[in-house]
């Protein structure tokens, strides 16, 4: 065993059987989740500043709870107000008369402990499916280091220090502009829904290399096969994200399974892409059986929970500046066991959809964005294609 192997320590051990079939589905629940970005850094904080963060719904509801994340902080968060409505046009303006003020515990304002997440009181707010929101989080003082979302791929609003702009339906204030998610870590839908399926992973999942503001991920196009099944989309995919290792991605997936995945509102199914970071990164992971086991914990750990995993093969990266021939070798290797050591409730065959017949080692032409290791909007429709709607739901 080497060096990951034992950093992942007796912990894993407890899952090195076969995995059988998931337990029974979790009970009925009136919400689902429908949109999510997973804290995966800090940022200075701009006190008295409200940031407006821009969110896209997978599916919508009667009603809507916010999840507001301190988990990466280094003090107590002050929030002075918390609003969600529904976006109007492109900009920071809302739909008149859909403006709603947030409450936590029947308040307007909440103390949110450092290393904690904390979740709004139900929002009444009917929002249709694939509807943008504006979830806008005022910071009265200091509080230290700003959770956020790196890779938003999306344009959301600040307006300045002392605005108290945060129930403003018209975006006038909101002057400042900003490519990440601050604070706002999640979005809740009360309805009629069949659960929700969580897409865990690194920056293939985050989106790198899909079009900025188009929603083209693959969850995103998941989430549109998904939506006549009336079952949401959760993307929990942090760009640089490991599956064995802490990194400038964010904890490791062993870590925050359970915060970004397992514990989210409605879960059924959760598909897994997670481990092209270890084979490529520093410390690089070269024995496939550290994989294995982490594989096999994290199914564990979702059975335990009535949760089923779909894993994905990892996809060809050669031309990118990572890229070896020992490292290759460790990838194939990792393949062949997901799809031949039944880690996995069901896997999705990523890696055979997107290689190139002709240089299976790269990524098909028409699906590479240029750099070789993450995909365009067309090779992320193809990753969506690719999972069985009968493995999710």
């Amino acid at each position: 065993m080497g060096k990951v192997g034992r950093i992942l320590g007796a912990a894993l051990l407890i899952a090195m059987g076969t995995t059988g079939r998931a337990g029974a589905a979790p009970g009925p629940s009136p919400w689902t989740g429908s949109w999510e970005a997973a804290p995966s850094g800090t940022a200075p904080e701009v006190p008295g500043a409200a940031y407006r963060n821009v969110v896209r719904l997978s599916v919508g509801g009667s009603a809507v709870r916010i999840h507001v994340s301190n988990r990466l902080g280094s003090a107590p968060l002050r929030l002075g107000a918390v609003t969600v409505a529904l976006r109007r046009g492109t900009g920071a303006d809302a739909v008149p008369g859909s403006m709603r003020a947030a409450t936590f515990d029947g308040a307007g304002t909440a103390i949110v402990p450092a290393g904690q997440d904390l979740v709004s009181d139900p929002v009444p707010l009917a929002v249709p499916d694939a509807a943008d929101l504006l979830v806008t989080v005022e910071t009265p003082g200091d509080s230290g280091p700003a959770t956020y979302h790196r890779v938003a791929l999306q344009t959301s609003y600040l307006a300045g220090v002392g605005a108290g702009r945060a129930a403003d339906e018209h975006g006038d204030a909101y002057t400042g502009t900003t490519g990440n998610w601050y604070y706002v870590s999640g979005v809740d839908v009360r309805g009629p829904h069949r659960g929700t399926v969580v897409a865990f992973g690194d920056s293939l999942t985050d989106g790198n290399g899909s079009s900025f503001g188009a929603n083209h991920r693959w969850p995103d196009r998941l989430a549109e096969r998904l939506r006549p099944l009336r079952t949401g989309v959760l993307n929990a995919g942090i760009s640089g994200n490991r599956l064995l290792l802490d990194s400038t991605g964010g904890p490791a997936a062993l870590n925050r399974l359970d915060a970004d995945g397992l514990r989210r509102a409605g879960v059924r199914t959760v598909v897994l892409l997670e481990g092209i970071n270890d084979i490529k990164g520093t410390p690089e992971a070269t024995d496939p059986e550290d994989f294995l086991r982490a594989y096999r914990t994290i199914v564990a750990r979702a059975h335990a929970r009535g949760i089923r995993v779909v894993g994905a093969t990892l996809t060809p990266y050669q031309g990118f500046s990572g890229y070896t021939d020992a490292r290759e070798a460790v990838r194939q290797q990792v393949n062949a066991l997901i799809r031949t050591r039944h880690v996995f409730d069901a896997y999705a065959d990523f890696d055979a959809v997107v290689r190139d017949p002709q240089r299976p080692t790269r990524i098909r032409p028409g699906y590479d964005p240029g750099d070789h290791l993450h995909f365009n909007d067309a090779g992320m429709r193809a990753l969506a294609d690719a999972v069985k709607l009968a493995d999710l739901v």
